[in-house]
């Protein structure tokens, strides 16, 4: 279920078996991770994909700190965002 971008020659979108392959970690905690709205994906009806941006912005964080990246906190940081845009309208 990949589809490329045009002219970049890669997906725009993983399955969460293949991100789970490129993060090194088994799908299923992948899935636990999604559905807890703690890793970024797209529900398309039934199924879950995830955008290559994700994976790409997760790799250039741990790149820049040389650290760890806090999945968790950029998904409490998301979603303190969406729920301040609900509050406020999408008002800055």
């Amino acid at each position: 279920m990949c589809t490329s971008m045009p002219n970049e020659g890669r997906p725009a979108f993983y399955t969460v078996k293949e991100a789970a392959r490129i993060l090194r970690v088994d799908a299923a905690t992948l899935y636990r991770a999604i559905r807890d709205d703690a890793f970024p994906a797209v529900r398309v009806r039934s199924r879950y994909v995830v955008p290559a941006a994700a994976l790409d912005k997760l790799i250039a964080e741990a790149a820049e700190t040389g650290g760890c990246v806090d999945v968790a906190r950029m998904a409490a940081e998301r979603r303190t965002a969406r729920a301040i845009e609900r509050l406020t309208g999408g008002a800055s």
